[in-house]
């Protein structure tokens, strides 16, 4: 039988850089975006405006507590009720709700796509908004199936959701 845990160590730090990296693309994005919103008063459609606004919160939401994770997870992956399962897998669902809804709803705004070819504001930028927040759900939903699945060895273990996510 593979050992889990040893890719659990090596793939936990990988998956949150991702969710890092990504977030910050996204966090700059939708800065940018609602500064120019803020001031200038060009966007599409309050409902394009109030996305972007969300999809601001919710990637420094991932940004803030994907560091914490990883720092936490780098220095005593464990011990501690932060590199729980339990813990992992309330963050990691949260991070997908805002992010499911964020995506869609922006999704849902857009009609989808933009044509960039129609001479929209900022049409470029909310398209990269659109994929970057669609990458990080995926992402997030590839954490969250592993967290389950560790939360399932865990209880096998006897440890239960408050076990640690490597034993």
């Amino acid at each position: 039988m593979p050992d889990w845990d040893k890719w659990v160590r090596r793939g936990h730090p990988i998956v949150f850089l991702c969710l890092i990296i990504f977030s910050i693309i996204e966090t700059s994005i939708s800065a940018w975006l609602t500064s120019r919103y803020d001031t200038r008063h060009d966007f599409l459609s309050t409902s394009v405006r109030d996305k972007v606004e969300f999809l601001l919160f919710a990637s420094v939401w991932t940004l803030f507590f994907s560091l914490i994770y990883f720092c936490l997870f780098l220095y005593s992956p464990e011990t501690g009720f932060m590199t729980s399962v339990l813990s992992h897998g309330i963050f990691i669902f949260l991070t997908w709700v805002f992010w499911l809804s964020g995506a869609a709803a922006l999704s849902a705004a857009l009609g989808g796509r933009l044509n960039c070819s129609h001479h929209f504001v900022y049409c470029g930028q909310l398209n990269a908004l659109e994929a970057f927040a669609w990458i990080l759900w995926v992402i997030s939903t590839f954490a969250l199936v592993v967290v389950f699945l560790r939360g399932i060895a865990a209880s096998r273990r006897g440890e239960g959701a408050k076990g640690p996510l490597v034993g």
